[in-house]
């Protein structure tokens, strides 16, 4: 049994959302990362004190992409991961990273300095700076979805669900407006199954 240390509207979402893609057999444990007290449990699976991370047996690993990698390359095949030798491959190693990498990092500063920064610095020169070049990186999703179903292809795959995760957050923090042919995209992609699932199976339990 896989155990996600996470929360549902953290990353560890693209993490659970993978494993409902591919059946695999795993458990939630929520992480208050705003308690006052440190959680000791995950403190220990991981220092730096970050979500999401996983244990499996005795494998502890940190950050959604890698940890999706892991997953796949561990306990696959699984079609959400194409071969190299595919003609999606490109694409999809491109926007499996672009999603984390190129965008929803980028978003998290203005998300951050909107948030917890002093009311003064706010509206900062970095906070602004990440925006514009995460919104420059949006220009890449935008033409790829122009000429294909998913993003990386006709085929959903991982990529999807890493660029649906920072899209999402970016349209919920308010940082950034989709257009017509992301917010269709979108539709798409959190009307799956797998993804409803994953969204109800990371809510705290109580």
């Amino acid at each position: 049994m896989i155990t996600v240390f996470g929360g549902q509207t953290s990353r560890s979402l693209r993490v659970v959302w993978l494993m409902e893609e591919m059946g695999l057999a795993y458990r939630v444990r929520q992480v208050d990362m705003l308690a006052q007290t440190p959680d000791a449990e995950f403190l220990a699976v991981n220092p730096a004190y970050y979500i999401p991370a996983i244990r499996d047996g005795d494998v502890t690993m940190v950050e959604s992409i890698a940890i999706m990698e892991y997953l796949m390359a561990r306990h696959g095949p699984t079609p959400l991961a194409p071969a190299a030798t595919d003609p999606a491959f490109p694409a999809y190693q491109q926007f499996l990273h672009l999603g984390e990498a190129g965008l929803a990092t980028l978003m998290m500063v203005p998300v951050v300095s909107r948030f917890l920064a002093p009311e003064a610095e706010r509206d900062n020169w970095g906070a602004r700076q990440s925006l514009f070049w995460a919104e420059k990186r949006l220009l890449l999703v935008k033409r790829q979805l122009e000429r294909s179903t998913w993003i990386a292809g006709e085929a959903f795959t991982a990529a999807d669900i890493s660029m649906t995760y920072a899209l999402e957050f970016g349209r919920r923090q308010g940082v950034i407006t989709l257009g017509e042919v992301e917010t269709a995209y979108l539709a798409r992609t959190m009307g799956r199954e797998a993804y409803v699932r994953a969204l109800a199976n990371s809510m705290p339990m109580g």
